[in-house]
C-alpha cells in the first residue's frame, strides 16, 4: 500500500494515542493494516520503554482513592521524569487508575523481590503442606510448589497483576504504554492501601 489516507491515521492515532508520524509509519510498515499497526506500535512502545528505563525520576505525584464510602484508601506514587509530564492529563489520569487498581486487588507488592521473604515462605509452606496432603510424590511437590508461588507472583504483585479495567493486559503493560505515548520513563515508586476492620 503506497499511499495511507489521513482517515486511516487518525483511526490508529485514536485507538493507540501514540503520534500522527509514528502512527503514519505503522500504517506504511503494515500495508494499512490497523492491528498490525497497532500490535507494531505496542512493540515499538516497550523498546521505547526499555531504552528509558535508566533514566532518573525525580518528579510526579501523589495520588489518592477512597472506596466503598470511605472503607478502603489507597496512596500512591507514581514518578517520572519532568514536572511538565507529571502536570500531564493521561499521567494523572494514570497514577487515579492504578490507585484504584490497588483498592481493588490488594497487591502485596509492586514487584516480586517486593514481597517480604516472611511471606514468601509461608506461601511455599502452605503449598507444599497441600500437595504432601493430597499424597502427592516428594520429587514432585517441588514443582508443584513453584507453579503456585509463580500464580501467587501474578495475583499479588502489582506490576504483574491483570489490570481491573482491561484484564487482557497487566500493570507493567499499562505503564508501557504510557511510557511510549509520553516519552519518558514512568514507575511507581510506593503504595499504602487502608481498609477499615484490617
Amino acid at each position: 500500500m503506497s499511499k495511507i489516507s489521513a482517515t486511516l491515521v487518525k483511526e490508529l492515532r485514536e485507538k493507540t494515542g501514540a503520534g500522527m508520524m509514528d502512527c503514519k509509519e505503522a500504517l506504511k510498515e503494515c500495508d494499512g493494516d490497523i492491528e498490525k499497526a497497532t500490535d507494531f506500535l505496542r512493540k515499538k512502545g516497550l523498546a521505547t520503554a526499555a531504552k528509558r528505563s535508566g533514566r532518573a525520576m525525580s518528579e510526579g505525584v501523589v495520588q489518592s482513592y477512597i472506596h466503598m464510602g470511605g472503607k478502603i484508601g489507597v496512596m500512591v506514587e507514581v514518578n517520572c521524569e519532568t514536572d511538565f509530564v507529571a502536570k500531564n492529563e493521561d499521567f494523572q489520569t494514570f497514577a487515579r487508575n492504578v490507585a484504584m487498581h490497588i483498592a481493588a486487588t490488594s497487591p502485596v507488592g509492586i514487584r516480586e523481590e517486593d514481597v517480604p521473604e516472611k511471606t514468601i515462605a509461608r506461601e511455599r509452606e502452605i503449598y507444599r503442606a497441600q500437595a504432601l496432603e493430597q499424597g502427592k510424590p516428594e520429587n514432585i511437590v517441588d514443582k508443584i510448589v513453584d507453579g503456585k508461588m509463580a500464580k501467587f507472583f501474578k495475583d499479588f504483585c502489582l506490576l504483574n497483576q491483570p489490570y481491573v479495567k482491561n484484564p487482557d493486559i497487566n500493570i507493567a503493560d499499562l505503564i508501557n504504554e504510557l511510557i511510549a505515548k509520553i516519552g519518558e520513563n514512568i514507575t511507581i515508586k510506593r503504595f499504602a492501601r487502608f481498609q477499615v476492620g484490617e
